[in-house]
């Protein structure tokens, strides 16, 4: 898809005034999202997408537009990961729930920008040198093979919790740990206020500290899910906007899904499943170009793969999730059940007299 560069232009204009209507309207005041709130801006921001797919299948064609939806589709799947991962910096940084959107707006502009950069870097390496396909495809298969094999080791076999070993915490990198050293930092949130002068000295407070962890963090996970974009797509007006679309709807997302993540148990499954079939697919776009005779994937079968295991996905978790319910409250009926037998007296025993409490006078 030839791009100019007043296209280009005019979509980050597009994009940083959808930007400004999304804070202005929902995000200038701190508040508690609200779950309809959150659906309603969620929903907007799919609806935005789509129109803009819609808008790729009438002026570039119907390949644009299959590119386009696959990698959103792709992009949304492997950013709901990330957002196991914030709730850990949440909760590591102790986040008031009111600053909380505040905090993933920003958070999420710095992963964007910083995507960005990956996107163009990547771009010229594709342009560059035909073998990058192979190392794409290879890291991808890789990264999946690790993915499950993480989700495997987190889980007991038996009842499919979590291991033992309690919760996972955050675990700050060097980059964020050498910020916190040198740069003097408050012990608490100031509202959303990012410096604070005490004593004459001008301070940083823990806003700005956490919100440089979410957009860095999600840059770790950009390190797989960029890789795999490539692998639906070579067009990088493709692979950015498809990024923008699906990090834009991260902060709704958060507030929507909320405890529902920990009932997404497989989803770790179907991302391995979905980073492994894109490195395949990148493994056969490069030996293609090499000139062997093997067969290429297409775009609607792409599609139709991705969007196939993650609604098995998502229904095997939720009928899992489901099942685990019903079999810790029926453990908890029957432990109370115990205790209310140990605690009534056996059939034909006499009640032991009550201990004399006071003094005879």
């Amino acid at each position: 898809m030839d791009v100019s560069l007043a296209l280009w232009g005019l979509t980050i204009a597009g994009l940083c005034a959808l930007i400004a209507v999304d804070f202005l309207v929902g995000g200038r005041k701190p508040h508690d999202v609200s779950l309809k709130e959150a659906g309603l801006w969620t929903a907007v921001w799919v609806a935005l997408a789509g129109l803009f797919g819609l808008g790729l299948l009438v002026f570039g064609g119907g390949r644009p537009a299959g590119e386009f939806f696959a990698g959103f589709v792709t992009e949304k799947a492997l950013s709901v990961d990330n957002l196991f991962v914030f709730v850990l910096i949440m909760a590591k940084f102790a986040v008031p729930r009111v600053l909380q959107q505040r905090v993933l707006l920003v958070g999420v502009l710095i992963a964007l920008v910083l995507r960005a950069v990956f996107i163009a870097a990547g771009a010229a390496l594709i342009a560059s040198f035909s073998w990058v396909f192979y190392l794409f495809g290879a890291f991808l298969v890789w990264t999946a093979w690790k993915l499950l094999r993480e989700a495997r080791a987190d889980r007991t076999p038996a009842d499919g919790k979590p291991a033992a070993g309690g919760e996972a915490e955050f675990e700050e990198n060097r980059l964020l740990k050498a910020i916190e050293r040198r740069i003097p930092t408050t012990d608490r949130f100031h509202g959303t206020a990012l410096f604070v002068i005490e004593g004459g000295k001008r301070l940083v407070t823990p806003m700005l500290i956490v919100m440089l962890a979410i957009g860095m963090t999600d840059v770790l996970f950009a390190l797989d899910s960029i890789p795999a974009i490539f692998g639906l797509t070579q067009d990088p007006y493709i692979v950015f906007t498809a990024n923008a679309f699906a990090l834009m709807g991260l902060r709704q997302l958060y507030f929507l899904l909320g405890g529902l993540l920990n009932r997404l148990v497989h989803l770790s499954y179907g991302l391995s499943v979905i980073l492994g079939f894109i490195g395949v697919k990148l493994v056969l776009h490069a030996m293609h170009e090499s000139g062997a005779h093997v067969p290429e994937i297409s775009v609607p079968v792409s599609l139709g793969v991705i969007g196939a295991v993650l609604a098995v996905t998502t229904a095997t978790s939720l009928i899992a999730s489901g099942r685990r319910t019903e079999a810790e409250a029926a453990r908890d009926e029957a432990a109370r059940g115990e205790v209310a037998e140990v605690g009534e007296p056996e059939p034909g025993s006499e009640p032991r007299p009550e201990p004399e409490t006071a003094a005879r006078v």
